[in-house]
C-alpha cells in the first residue's frame, strides 16, 4: 500500500541529574565531593534510505522515543548517555513541523541526515560545585527536559520526466510498455490511484525514470479529485509529458486545463520544459487522428512546447520516437 503523508510526535530522551555524592572510604577523613554528571539524553534523527518507498509504516507506529540519560554515579562517574534513534523514511520526503507549518527539512539522497530533536543536556553533579569556600558542597542539578514536537513528513517521488494527463488519458498504458512497470491498466477513469515509477531506456547506456500520478481533473490545483496530493509528486521532474485523448474531446480544451492547473499549483511546474503527447491513435480514423494532431500542435506552438507528437501505446506506433523525445527532454 502506498502511503504519501505521515505525522508522528517525536520525543528525544531527558539528561540524567547531577549526583549529590561524598567520598567515603577507610583512612580518607575528609573524602570531599565526588559526584557525577548525568548522561546525556538521546536524540531524535531522521534517515533517508533508498530501500523504502512509502511512509505506511507510520500509519501503525506513531510515537517515537529517545532514550534518557542516566544518572551521575559515585567517584565522579559520569551517567551512560541515552541512546539516539534514527527513523528511517523513503528518499524525497520532506518534513515540515505541524505547529508553525515550517519546512525544516527535505532528505533527498540515501544516507542524508536530520536532527529533529536534540537530546537533553545532563545535569551537574556535585563535583562541580567545589570551590574554595565551599568545599563540600551538597548541590546537584537536574537533567535538562527532552524536545518533544510533532512534525509531518510528505513524501515527493524523484523522478526526472512526469506524466501528466486527465484520467483515463493512457499513461499507466504507456508506463507500462515503455518500462518495467505493471500498473493496473483499465478502461475507466481513476484506474490509477497512486504515483507509479518506471525506468525507461534511452539507449547508449542512459535511462530515466517517469512518474505517473493519478489523472487531473479541473480543479485539482485546489484539491479536487484529490489533485493537490498528487501534483507534489511531479515537483522534482526535469520535465513533463501532456498527455491527451482526443477522443475525449478537443485536446486543446484538455491541455488549457492542464496547463491552467500546473499554474495554479504554484512552485516551478509551469516553468518545466514539456512536450505534448496525443495518445489512442488506434482508436481514431486517419482524417480524425490527424485533425487532433493538428490542434495539438498548434497549441503545444503558442504555449511553448518542446514537441508534439501522437502515439498508440496498445499498438506501438510512435514509440521510437517518443523515446528520443523523453531522451530530449532528459538531457535538456
Amino acid at each position: 500500500m502506498f502511503l504519501d503523508t505521515a505525522t508522528i510526535t517525536i520525543i528525544s530522551g531527558k539528561g540524567g541529574d547531577g549526583k549529590v555524592s561524598i567520598r567515603r572510604e577507610k583512612y580518607v577523613p575528609r573524602g570531599g565531593p565526588d559526584g557525577g554528571n548525568g548522561g546525556r539524553g538521546g536524540s531524535v534523527w531522521l534517515v533517508a534510505d533508498s530501500h523504502l518507498s512509502t511512509l505506511l509504516d507510520f500509519r501503525y507506529r506513531r510515537k517515537y522515543e529517545a532514550e534518557d540519560g542516566r544518572q551521575g554515579g559515585a567517584n565522579n562517574c559520569t551517567g551512560h548517555d541515552g541512546k539516539d534513534i534514527e527513523i528511517k523514511v523513503p528518499c524525497g520526503t520532506v518534513i515540515f513541523d505541524e505547529e508553525s507549518g515550517e519546512q525544516v527539512g527535505d532528505l533527498l539522497e540515501a544516507g542524508d541526515r536530520l536532527l529533529l530533536a536534540q537530546g537533553g543536556k545532563g545535569g551537574k553533579g556535585n563535583w562541580e560545585f567545589r570551590n574554595a569556600r565551599n568545599q563540600t558542597p551538597m548541590k546537584a542539578t537536574p537533567g535538562k527536559p527532552g524536545v518533544e514536537r510533532v512534525v509531518r513528513f510528505e513524501l515527493k517521488l524523484i523522478a526526472d520526466i512526469g506524466l501528466v494527463g486527465e484520467p483515463n488519458a493512457g499513461k499507466s498504458t504507456l508506463l507500462s510498455v515503455v518500462t518495467a512497470a505493471r500498473p493496473k491498466v483499465a478502461d475507466y477513469p481513476f484506474t490509477t490511484l497512486v504515483p507509479n515509477l518506471g525506468i525507461v531506456d534511452l539507449g547508449e547506456y542512459t535511462s530515466c525514470t517517469l512518474a505517473d500520478i493519478p489523472g487531473l481533473i479541473e480543479g485539482a490545483s485546489e484539491g479536487k479529485g484529490l489533485g493537490h496530493e498528487f501534483l507534489r509528486h511531479v515537483e522534482r521532474t526535469r520535465a513533463l509529458l501532456l498527455l491527451v485523448d482526443p477522443s475525449a474531446g478537443a485536446p486543446d480544451v484538455a491541455l488549457d486545463m492542464l496547463r491552467g492547473e500546473l499554474e495554479n499549483f504554484g512552485g516551478h511546474l509551469a516553468k518545466l520544459p514539456f512536450a505534448v503527447v496525443v495518445t489512442k491513435r488506434d482508436l481514431m480514423n486517419d482524417e480524425d487522428a490527424a485533425a487532433a494532431l493538428a490542434t495539438a500542435r498548434s497549441w503545444a506552438k503558442t504555449a511553448g512546447a518542446v514537441d508534439t507528437l501522437q502515439i498508440s501505446a496498445v499498438a506501438g506506433w510512435g514509440l521510437p520516437e517518443l523515446r528520443h523525445l523523453i531522451r530530449r527532454l532528459y538531457l535538456g
